[in-house]
Order: C-alpha cells, then structure tokens, then sequence
C-alpha cells in the first residue's frame, strides 16, 4: 500500500498576530486553534494518514500554514519562498523534516518567490496563482523543478483571493471547485463545478470519496454527499479568520518513492 504522511506543524503561541490580507481582521483565540489543529490532525490519522510534524516555529505566527514551505511533485520537494518577506524563515524546519523523510530537495531563490498554497495538482497538471505571494520568477522556477519530472505547468491569475488554493481546490476526479465570485477566470480549468460557499472550494483529498473540509460549508458539504463523496468536516474557524483552510494545515505526501 502506498506510504502517505502528512507533514503538519504545530500553532505559534502567536498565532493571532499572523497576516491577513484580503479579511477584516477578527480576535483569533490560540487556545482555540490549538485544539482545532488537534482535531484536524486526528481527523488525518483515523482516515490513514501518518502526521509527521516539523519543529515548531514559536517566532513565526503562520508558521501552521505548512503548505505555504512547500511544493511536492513526487518524491522531489521544492521549498518554496514566501512572498510574505515576514514567512520566510518558516521554510528551514520543514526543509529539515522533508529530508529526514528521503525527499530530494530544491529550492526557489531571489528574485523568485512562491507559496505553495498557489499550487494545485490535478494528476501531472501543476496550476500556479500567479498573484499577490507568487511572482513570475517563482513561476519559471516551478517549471524548472517539475517538468523535467513530466509536469506540465499552468500558470493562471489570482486577483481575488491571498492564494490560488483559497479558490480554487479538486475533486477526485480532477473536476475543480471553487466559489465563483472568487475565481479569476473559471474557464482556465476544464472541468469547473461552482460551490455554494467559500469555504466549501476548500478540500483535502484522504481517499478514496472522502473529503476533508471546513464545517463551515455545510450546503456544499451536503452537495459532494449527493454526488457520492464523503465528507469529513472539521472546525478550523479561528484559522478561517486568517484567511486559511484545511489545504493549509498540512503538506500531503502520497508516495515517496515513485
């Protein structure tokens, strides 16, 4: 059966000082999110997925949004430069995780920069958000790392949110979800299914029809159930009010050796 571990870090005591962006600014209660981060990481493991987390890093208030350090295609690890000058030092620890794990590891530098939340996979397809935390030299060396590998990039906008993967995710199936009005240009993706909340563009792929997502997307929960998935819901609304998502609070691993 094949290896999957999720790379997870733990909540910075500083959590309610973490950026925000496109969002109002709302009190973000840590003791809260401390224990939303548990039950998320839980729900991970009783659905097969070993966590494997990275040291923590205390001075870093995003420091949980562990996607962000990060792009996987296969076993080789790009580790990302955040856009946010503020979230770079985040990246080591997680660099330092991934190796212990066998990972080939690269690396984006200056001028680059690049979130992993602007990545999706869609089976070979890698779609980059070009926008507000990854730029154009980012993107070159994206497809630099990956497609010798056999990816094929595509680069598409994002105005409208802080990341591509906080309008857009995929169902099995590859058909790409999001919330419309969020969504730069839904006609990029061949396949596109609106979804009737926010938080409800947001899923974790655990296996086979389950969907890990917020508790938050309850119509949109009850939409993928009519359609034969299964979903997994959890609370995260602290790290909802800065502006992240059930992708953000782990890096997948589904294989390392192929």
């Amino acid at each position: 059966m094949p290896s999957r571990k999720a790379l997870i870090r733990r909540p910075s005591p500083r959590l309610a000082q973490g950026l925000v962006t496109h969002a109002e600014r709302i009190p973000v209660d840590a003791d809260a999110a401390l224990v939303q981060w548990e039950a998320y990481t839980e729900a991970l493991r009783a659905n097969g997925w070993e966590t494997v987390e990275a040291e923590p890093a205390d001075d870093c208030p995003d420091g949980v949004f562990v996607e962000d350090t990060v792009v996987m295609f296969r076993n080789v690890a790009l580790i990302a430069r955040p856009g946010a000058e503020s979230r770079q030092p985040e990246t080591a620890t997680v660099e330092e995780a991934l190796a212990r794990l066998g990972c080939s590891v690269n690396w984006v530098w200056e001028p680059g920069t690049l979130d992993g939340g602007d990545v999706l996979k869609i089976g070979d397809t890698v779609y980059v958000g070009r926008g507000g935390r990854t730029n154009a030299a980012g993107v070159r060396q994206l497809r630099a790392a990956f497609e010798p590998l056999g990816a094929r990039v595509v680069p598409v906008p994002v105005t409208r949110v802080l990341h591509l993967k906080s309008a857009v995710t995929a169902l099995p199936d590859g058909t790409v979800i999001g919330y419309e009005p969020l969504v730069d240009q839904p006609s990029l993706f061949p396949r596109f299914m609106p979804v009737p909340e926010e938080s409800g563009a947001h899923v974790v792929l655990l296996g086979g029809q389950r969907l890990l997502m917020a508790a938050s997307a309850p119509r949109t929960a009850e939409l993928f159930a009519e359609l034969g998935y299964e979903p997994v819901q959890v609370d995260i609304g602290e790290f909802e009010k800065l502006e992240g998502c059930v992708t953000c609070l782990s890096v997948r691993l589904r294989d390392l050796h192929t």
